[in-house]
């Protein structure tokens, strides 16, 4: 079943038609900051974007940068909302509950194919930003100034981090995947569910800008997704890292189990 969800996924038009809608935004911005030869100063804009005329090769990051705040999370939450109820609004649903599988196979099935899909947008992402990156701006050797802290880190350290960075984004995603999930299974319409996720993680977004929500800031679900520069510190700063990983490991764990208690319990007419 999990081969079945996975080729259905991937299979879909539309699958491909978001992870490039999403890669369309990087592609624009590095273009804008090549023609014009104007980026951020540093500390301000996306991490890594005032970087990348001197070494394109920070380009992948600056990409997930770009993305991780609103484009990446709502093509993540459009797909997740889209895994159960979009089965239900078919009316394919209650026919493939039918099959011997039984409920939480066919949920895992569902879970495992979101995890691939998470997990394929980051990496795609990156590889573009790469590719465009090394195309549009100078591919020099790693030297002086590129971690955050302004020393030098050797080719090896930097793709190290890069793909600790990389896998860091798509567990911060899996978030917003078990959100979308869960509410799939609380409607029988891809958009509520979608929208349902995306309420959440803006509410999430605005509460951590005001001071009054200080007391829960550490616990909302948007708080560290980006503690992945702190990679590129040296020495590197896990505080916020091993944080963000043991909180969106709690959310996805409480979702994941709310998903499928309810949905092996809810009458299916659909």
């Amino acid at each position: 079943m999990i081969g079945v969800e996975l080729r259905t996924l991937f299979r879909r038009p539309r699958t491909w038609a978001t992870i490039a809608v999403l890669n369309a935004l990087p592609v624009l911005v590095a273009v804008l900051v090549q023609l014009t030869d104007l980026a951020p100063r540093p500390g301000e804009g996306p991490p890594f974007l005032s970087a990348v005329l001197t070494n394109g090769a920070l380009f992948p990051l600056a990409a997930l940068a770009i993305v991780l705040p609103l484009f990446l999370p709502i093509a993540v939450a459009v797909v997740a909302g889209d895994a159960v109820a979009g089965e239900a609004q078919a009316g394919t649903l209650r026919y493939l509950l039918v099959r011997p599988a039984g409920r939480t196979r066919l949920l895992v099935a569902k879970l495992v194919a979101l995890m691939a899909f998470v997990l394929v947008t980051v990496v795609v992402v990156a590889a573009v930003g790469y590719v465009v990156g090394m195309t549009l701006f100078d591919a020099q050797p790693v030297g002086g100034g590129t971690s955050v802290s302004g020393t030098s880190l050797s080719q090896q350290e930097l793709t190290g981090r890069s793909l600790m960075a990389i896998g860091y984004v798509t567990v911060s995603m899996l978030g917003v995947a078990a959100f979308g999930l869960f509410f799939s299974t609380l409607t029988d319409s891809p958009l509520a569910a979608a929208l349902g996720a995306l309420a959440v993680l803006v509410t999430s977004s605005l509460l951590f800008t005001l001071d009054a929500a200080s007391p829960i800031a550490p616990y909302l679900p948007t708080r560290y997704w980006l503690a992945f520069v702190d990679l590129f510190r040296d020495p590197v700063l896990w505080r916020d890292v091993v944080r963000g990983l043991a909180l969106q490991g709690v959310y996805v764990g409480v979702l994941l189990a709310a998903a499928w208690a309810n949905f092996t319990t809810k009458d299916v007419t659909s």
